[in-house]
């Protein structure tokens, strides 16, 4: 294997980790942005949310795109965008203007992530160099979403919020400059004209199904409204799903799900996901705000939860050689389930060192997960179609991720607000109800017996919904850890390739 095709899998490496690091790199500095810019509970929860929600709507549309003007000049593109992106989002002036930036940036991350994993499926032929570059591409990936709140801190500790975002443009830079001289063009033997209809269709699909659990979870129960925008988007996932059969060159290659070890494998990459990157955005406001551990320091302490991401992703692959996918996979399953378990006991008070072995122990049991997910996905499709099919894998990833920001940081958001305003006295702004960032500032412009009341009132309660909101991502990996080996398992007869 020519050694440059290293070192283009090394520069495939860079949007791989901005885009998986952008997910997370907020959780360490939304306590900032709070106090900067005063978001409304909502702006805040789509502050974090309104990336990963293009991010999924766009994906698919993406890696079909890909497959048809080539995945090199799409990966181009998409980094211009990005970059472009990030400075409005360093620079924005208030909420609204960082949630239009955070959307372009999901725009341009939909370019990026299926681009890169399709362009290693057509310079790894061999299966065994595949499975190791592919290792490396999920390592970082995995990577990224554990470094995005350790960058954050060190940032925040020298320089203003913007420069989360403001660290992304000489990154993309240099894949600008290497990306044509060292990543070979790939494109579609069999191109064809791209089918809007199935594009706003898929779009159609995902985002009111989103929105409608966001709802669902925030008010914990199920409004009219949240009901009506379910239906609606399930309605045109239908709508997507007939469609697709009919086409001579579909948007998704609906056939590839009647695959066990393929639909078992999307599932997984889903839920895991969901539960990671929804634990994340608690631990960093934790570390934070109920610690009171400076950014820097905060992200020192998740150094832990990166090299178990980061190790366990390099591991997977010798892992399955020896026991098969569906052990390997259902262990990190329930590795992970334990980790959260284990979090969602966090006290108020001398909580730290739990915090960092339960999050390692998360963080190790989801990137195996992950790891095979992909290369199941990846050796599933044919290498014309291997941009669509790896968008498959990471629209589920990507989807989860926004779930899991949006269903457990609505559970823990709405816990927090019902216990604080149960209990907070009348004369204190409402305010106090909208994060614990909100209740800390207020706290200290009052006197100190009283702002030490509302401190601890304020933690008690963060820390009651961050315990909700782990349990759920606990119950959900139990689930992934029973269903989706036996999907693994039942594929395999059809895989004989592949243990």
């Amino acid at each position: 294997m020519p050694t440059s095709r290293w070192f283009g899998l090394a520069v495939l490496t860079l949007p791989v980790i901005l885009t998986s690091m952008d997910v997370t790199i907020l959780h360490i500095a939304i306590p900032t942005i709070t106090h900067e810019l005063t978001p409304s509970p909502s702006q805040t929860l789509w502050i974090l949310d309104v990336y990963g929600f293009l991010l999924a709507g766009l994906l698919i549309m993406m890696g079909n795109l890909g497959d048809r003007i080539g995945r090199r000049r799409l990966l181009l593109i998409g980094a211009a965008v990005f970059g472009a992106a990030s400075t409005l989002a360093a620079f924005a002036p208030a909420p609204e203007a960082l949630i239009t930036a955070r959307a372009l940036m999901g725009i341009g991350g939909a370019t990026l992530m299926p681009s890169t994993l399709s362009l290693i499926r057509n310079m790894f032929a061999d299966p065994a160099e595949r499975t190791r570059a592919i290792g490396i591409w999920t390592a970082s990936l995995s990577g990224g979403i554990a470094l995005g709140p350790i960058i954050g801190g060190l940032l925040l500790e020298a320089f203003w919020w913007g420069s989360v975002f403001l660290i992304n443009v000489p990154v993309i830079v240099l894949l600008l400059v290497l990306a044509p001289r060292l990543v070979p063009e790939y494109r579609s033997s069999a191109s064809s004209r791209l089918d809007v209809l199935s594009v706003l269709l898929s779009f159609a699909a995902i985002l009111p199904t989103v929105w409608a659990i966001k709802t669902a979870a925030e008010e914990l129960a199920p409004t009219p409204a949240a009901v009506a925008g379910l239906a609606a988007g399930v309605l045109a996932g239908a709508m997507f799903l007939l469609r697709q059969r009919r086409l001579q060159t579909p948007l998704v290659d609906v056939g590839l799900f009647a695959g066990p070890r393929f639909s078992g494998a999307v599932l997984g990459a889903g839920l895991a996901m969901f539960s990671l990157v929804g634990v994340m955005l608690y631990s960093a406001q934790y570390l934070q705000l109920v610690e009171g551990l400076s950014p820097l320091v905060a992200a020192v302490a998740m150094l832990p939860v990166m090299i178990s991401v980061g190790g366990m992703a390099v591991l997977s692959s010798v892992l399955v050689r020896r026991f098969g996918h569906p052990i390997v996979f259902g262990a990190g399953a329930a590795v992970a389930a334990a980790g959260m378990l284990a979090f969602s006991r966090l006290p108020v008070d001398d909580g730290l060192v739990l915090a960092i072995v339960s999050s390692a122990f998360i963080g190790a049991g989801i990137s195996p997960m992950m790891t095979l997910a992909t290369d199941v996905v990846v050796a599933s499709a044919p290498p014309d179609r291997s941009g669509a099919a790896s968008a498959l894998s990471e629209t589920a990833g990507e989807l989860g991720a926004a779930l899991g920001i949006a269903v457990l940081g609505s559970i823990g958001t709405a816990l927090y607000r019902s216990r604080v305003l149960d209990e907070v006295p009348g004369d204190v702004p409402a305010v106090v109800g909208s994060s614990l960032g909100a209740a800390i500032g207020v706290a200290e412009r009052l006197p100190a017996e009283a702002a030490a009341h509302l401190a601890g009132l304020a933690r008690h309660a963060f820390t009651d919904g961050l315990g909700a909101a782990a349990v759920t991502g606990g119950l959900i990996l139990v689930a992934a850890a029973v269903i989706c080996p036996l999907l693994l398992h039942r594929g395999r007869d059809a895989s004989p390739s592949v243990r």
